[in-house]
């Protein structure tokens, strides 16, 4: 069990924390790049309970099988209610499959694969799981989770990384929206004559987030804001399979052409899942699921994206009134309970192709997207 062993400790020394640093964010943070490499963490609950998690995502069968060993066999697969309902289960809280018995493959045809069979002998989940799925979800790792409870003086895990029940809510209420302006430089882009980036850093991972100042914004009135979403695809390699790169290339254009307004880029591939969890739900899609099945296939709800650092962000630049470009009604309701006032709401709206109508019909239908105008005649 050497292997699953790690090195770095729980707890910060307080003199070395940042001002305003937050320990369960150092925890949250810590856990996730843990996960990411496939080694186990540990989340410790109020009642003194300890869940040993490893994401089924990150592991190989060495791990898989190590982890296994070291819990004499009785580890369980974690799965969201999400997850667990495409399996058949209603489990409002999580499933939770036992794995003992359960090879390496079959673990994860259960964790996330199509045609997954269903185990009879299930329970529901807990905090503990949730707050482990939770850790894998900020990992950008998949929530399917392996995972059992420990003694404290179990040895294979004695150098673990950490988490406290709640550190994910902690962690988040005081980071997601505490960003600071790290760069910004005027960047001439194709078709547009006036635009400068301006580079946040902050939230929880610390990560860069570009904001796009087309021309010279009048905020004494309501700013045209356009907040889109990462589509490495779709942006830069023009897929055929969405209109992101349109709604892209179309809301800097609108921007100009309504005197300046900003473009708010963030990280957040996939409707918030991760590259990776977007390939996996575009091999999904070739079989012939919708987006939205095909990402509850691997246990994401409709849309795991959150708007808090575009609310930071608009604050930052002095803008708080803004005249939104979107056709997501949630996008609109979430800056709003952010704290940005959306005065009023402009429709983005690429071509219709033969490769993204099912796409676009999905995010209507399902997604509650206002595209009718897409679909009219």
């Amino acid at each position: 069990m050497g292997n699953m062993m790690i090195n770095a400790k729980t707890a910060a020394t307080p003199a070395l924390l940042p001002a305003g640093g937050s320990t369960a964010a150092i925890r949250c943070e810590r856990a996730a790049a843990e996960l990411r490499y496939g080694r186990p963490v540990l989340i410790r609950g109020n009642d003194g309970a300890t869940l040993a998690a490893l994401a089924l995502d990150a592991a190989d069968r060495a791990a898989y099988e190590a982890f296994g060993a070291a819990l004499g066999d009785r580890h369980d697969l974690f799965l969201t209610p999400t997850r667990a309902a495409v399996l058949g289960l209603t489990a409002p809280t999580g499933a939770l499959l036992p794995l003992g018995g359960i090879g390496f493959a079959e673990a994860c045809h259960l964790g996330y694969l199509r045609g997954a069979f269903r185990l009879r002998d299930w329970r529901e989940g807990g905090p503990l799981e949730s707050e482990a799925a939770l850790a894998a979800r900020l990992a950008l790792l998949l929530p399917a989770v392996v995972c059992g409870r420990v003694t404290a003086d179990n040895p294979a895990f004695a150098d673990a990384v950490s988490l406290e029940l709640g550190d994910l809510d902690a962690a988040n209420l005081a980071n997601l929206g505490r960003f600071e302006v790290v760069a910004r430089t005027e960047v001439p882009l194709k078709g547009i004559e006036s635009a400068e980036f301006v580079i946040f850093r902050g939230g929880l991972a610390q990560r860069d987030q570009v904001a796009i100042v087309v021309g010279d914004p009048d905020r004494s009135r309501p700013v045209p804001v356009r907040v889109h979403s990462s589509c490495i695809t779709g942006d830069l390699f023009g897929s055929l399979k969405c209109d992101c790169g349109d709604q892209l290339r179309g809301g800097l254009k609108t921007l100009e052409e309504r005197g300046g307004g900003v473009l708010i880029y963030l990280d957040q591939e996939g409707r918030g899942t991760g590259i990776a969890a977007k390939m996996r739900a575009y091999g999904m899609q070739g079989e012939g699921l919708d987006t939205i099945d095909a990402d509850a296939q691997l246990g994401f709800g409709a849309d795991e994206r959150r708007y808090e650092a575009a609310a930071a962000m608009l604050s930052g630049l002095d803008i708080n009134r803004v005249d939104l470009l979107t056709n997501n009604p949630l996008k609109v309701a979430y800056l709003r309970a952010c704290g940005i006032d959306v005065v009023s709401r402009t429709p983005v709206l690429g071509p219709l192709t033969a490769q993204n109508t099912g796409y676009l019909r999905t995010k209507s239908r399902r997604g509650g997207h206002m595209l009718d105008q897409l679909f009219e005649g």
